[in-house]
């Protein structure tokens, strides 16, 4: 995946551009036994299309975030729905005036299953950005929830992101998670990135054949609470990353390892 051309820091906001609020909405019902999107409320630069008759994207309708950006997306993803959400393109962060924040909060009723595959986040250098994601499960939801990371536009460091996932089952806890980047003392360790240049999870939940451990080069799915598997990945680039992740998802849930990834 290419990444996209370096801009100089002191370019990054336009002139006299105010920090955006900014909240979208989707929530899904049960029709005569189909998927429906009764609200799907967007706004600049969060702006969601549907694509599909249970697939949503994303639309980054405006640059950013830039810093003072704080963004909001809300998913109620309603018991007996289907709903694949993905995104057109990678979220460019840049640096501003404070932090950026990005903050989804997500509800996936009884019997639901979400698919959230947006594209990449690529911290370009001099941001400061926080995703915060919380996801609400009930007991026989499916989930497949990945994020993706960059380190940076080509050729430059990384701003600074401090990333945290809460996830709860039936109300009890069932991951909490959180890694900063852009610390140079973190970034370089060998005993946290090393030398990759990107980091993804995918959180697996529902019925699946494989409740095991797998691990590959650079990559490793790890059982929680049954039925949960929680995939970690790093990478030298956004494409290698892409496909590690892919093939631990494919492994956990077939039950069967394809051929080893990137």
């Amino acid at each position: 995946m290419p990444a996209p051309t370096a801009q100089p820091a002191d370019r990054a906001r336009p002139a006299g551009r105010r920090a955006m609020r900014a909240r979208a909405e989707l929530s899904t019902a049960l029709t005569a036994g189909r998927t429906t999107f009764p609200v799907l409320r967007s706004a600049p630069p969060l702006t969601l299309r549907q694509t599909g008759p249970r697939s949503v994207h994303l639309v980054s309708t405006a640059a950013g975030p830039l810093g003072g950006d704080h963004l909001e997306l809300d998913l109620d993803i309603a018991p007996g729905t289907t709903v694949e959400l993905a995104s057109v393109a990678s979220t460019l962060v840049l640096p501003g005036q404070g932090e950026s924040r990005m903050l989804i909060t997500a509800c996936v009723g009884a019997g639901a299953t979400l698919r959230f595959t947006p594209e990449p986040t690529v911290l370009a250098a001099g941001c400061t950005h926080r995703i915060e994601v919380r996801l609400e499960l009930a007991r026989e939801a499916r989930v497949l929830w990945r994020e993706e990371i960059v380190f940076g536009r080509y050729g430059e460091r990384p701003g600074r992101c401090h990333a945290r996932f809460d996830a709860t089952l039936d109300g009890e806890p069932l991951l909490r998670q959180e890694f900063t980047v852009g610390d140079p003392a973190l970034d370089t360790s060998p005993a946290v990135y090393g030398d990759a240049r990107c980091v993804g999870t995918t959180l697996i939940t529902g019925p699946s054949p494989a409740a095991r451990v797998i691990i590959a080069d650079g990559v490793a799915a790890l059982p929680l609470t049954a039925p949960v598997t929680l995939v970690s990945a790093l990478a030298p680039d956004a494409v290698a990353l892409r496909a590690r992740l892919e093939w631990a998802e494919a492994a956990v849930l077939t039950g069967h390892s394809p051929p080893s990834p990137a």
